[in-house]
């Protein structure tokens, strides 16, 4: 997923990751900005319009980017990757917004290396003990 329209697809999905719980953090914002520019989208229109909050992300919209961006057939890479993008940005503000929170496990949750033998309730708990491990690591 490294071409252009991809890369464009993640800063999307990470804006609207940031957006999830209503408002984008400051923290959040810069995060998003640093990432804008390093892959080359900072002086994009229609990243503009939705990173400084002149356009509003819906939850449904992201979770569309999301399906869009992963595809019919996406690897566990694919899925990997996507997490980390957004843990980078949920993780930017030292808060963890239940909204957040339920991207992530709804995330994982698509995964098939998560869908292997286990049931879904485990998969949902491993993610909630990652997210407050995470959480922890940043109270300290």
């Amino acid at each position: 997923m490294a071409d252009n329209s991809s890369a464009k697809q993640l800063v999307k999905i990470l804006i609207g990751a940031a957006w999830i719980d209503g408002q984008i953090q400051p923290e959040e914002r810069r995060h998003l900005q640093q990432v804008a520019k390093d892959k080359g989208f900072a002086d994009d229109a229609e990243i503009q319009l939705l990173l400084f909050e002149f356009r509003t992300v819906e939850p449904k919209e992201c979770y569309q980017w999301i399906r869009e961006y992963l595809g019919e057939h996406p690897t566990s890479e694919d899925f990997h990757d996507l997490i980390e993008a957004i843990n980078a940005v949920v993780y930017s503000d030292g808060l963890v917004a239940m909204e957040e929170a339920r991207l992530l496990t709804n995330i994982k949750l698509i995964d098939p290396a998560s869908a292997s033998s286990e049931p879904a309730f485990n998969n949902v708990l491993k993610a909630v003990q990652q997210l407050y491990q995470r959480w922890l690591g940043y109270q300290n």
